[in-house]
């Protein structure tokens, strides 16, 4: 039985709402303010919020915005009850997340229309959640074993041969056979990490509250971490002549890991598919209040194809991945980008040259 919240001062209005959704079979829960129908939201967690917006102490706007501000009623749908049609009100309603809104008098037929559409809708969503949580477990429970096979055994080849004829080997082959094991675990650490992060983005995608967490929690900035992967990326990669940084301070709304993370997978990309002898270039600064960031490398480019892929990728493919030769890393920096509001785009010209441009908001300035 779904439970249904009804917050009005008019106890006339009450009475007529509670006993209409009675009559369908709803349990319902009442609140004649928003101070005690913000604290019964909390403590029971209705599955529909009906609520009137002129009430003393706390009026509708303040006790939506109160909910979407607290992680556990975030999501719980939300109908406005308004006794005039006023389309300032209507329009700040839905800009604070309402979900719906009656204009009194209204039936009991439009009242149970409208709770059965938000309840629908939010069991869609529910659906829509599982079924991508299931596909993701899917794909990841194929592909993970190949991928971290390949590394792995490269480990436990060298431990291997060093356990039964360590002997033999002088300690140049001992130091070179060690820096092949760092190779090969360094190369798993990674996959691994993508992986969790890859799984993070699809499960938050779907979570409002986990988006609107990881947009407002963290911030970081962006110099020394650019810095600090691009030049530690072209000493791995014997390319430090080729690097070109022109890098301003940005402080951007996301958690420091997940930028370096995307600074890496662009910098891996530019590096890795150009040229030694070939110029990569990195710029970063503030343009429009927002932090842009361009990787720019004269490699083997990409087609409209392979970049379309990328945009329009939402559950990992092996057969992508090996493929492409473009991996997981680009779809991670992208997804990253999307779901802290920001974007990443893709120039390119096969064979030329290849250009990404990173945006991202600013981070909030504290007190």
């Amino acid at each position: 039985m779904k439970r249904i919240l009804v917050i009005d001062d008019d106890s006339a209005v009450m009475a007529l709402t509670t006993r209409a959704l009675r009559s369908r079979g709803f349990q319902t829960l009442t609140a004649h303010n928003g101070v005690v129908g913000l604290e019964m939201a909390k403590t029971q967690l209705p599955d529909l919020i009906i609520c009137d917006i002129q009430m003393p102490q706390l009026n509708g706007f303040e006790t939506l915005a109160a909910l979407r501000h607290d992680a556990a009623t975030a999501a719980i749908p939300f109908i406005f009850l308004t006794g005039m049609a006023d389309r300032d009100q209507v329009r700040q309603g839905m800009g604070l997340g309402a979900d719906d809104y009656l204009t009194k008098p209204f039936t009991a037929q439009e009242l149970i229309g409208a709770v059965n559409i938000r309840l629908e809708k939010q069991n869609a969503l529910r659906r829509r959640s599982e079924e991508k949580l299931q596909d993701l477990r899917g794909n990841i429970g194929m592909a993970l074993p190949h991928e971290l096979l390949t590394p792995l055994n490269g480990i436990l080849g060298l431990a291997s041969l060093l356990m039964d004829e360590g002997s033999l080997f002088q300690p140049q082959e001992i130091r070179d056979f060690a820096q092949n094991i760092q190779v090969s675990a360094l190369r798993l650490h990674r996959l691994i990490e993508n992986f969790i992060i890859y799984s993070e983005l699809e499960l938050a995608r779907t979570d409002p509250v986990k988006v609107e967490r990881l947009r407002t929690s963290e911030r970081s900035l962006t110099r020394e971490i650019i810095t600090a992967v691009a030049e530690e990326k072209a000493r791995a990669a014997a390319r430090q002549e080729d690097l070109g940084l022109e890098v301003q301070e940005a402080c951007v709304a996301m958690a420091g890991g997940y930028f370096k993370k995307i600074v890496e997978e662009l910098a891996d990309n530019a590096l890795k598919f150009s040229q030694p002898g070939t110029p990569v270039r990195i710029g970063a600064g503030v343009s429009k209040r927002q932090f842009t960031l361009s990787i720019r490398d004269a490699g083997r480019g990409m087609t409209a194809q392979q970049i379309a892929d990328v945009g329009a990728h939402m559950q990992f493919e092996r057969r992508f991945y090996e493929q492409q030769g473009i991996g997981l890393g680009l779809i991670i920096a992208k997804g990253l980008a999307d779901v802290h509001g920001g974007d990443l785009v893709i120039e390119s010209t096969p064979g030329k040259q290849t250009t990404v441009h990173l945006s991202l908001p600013l981070a909030v300035p504290t007190d």
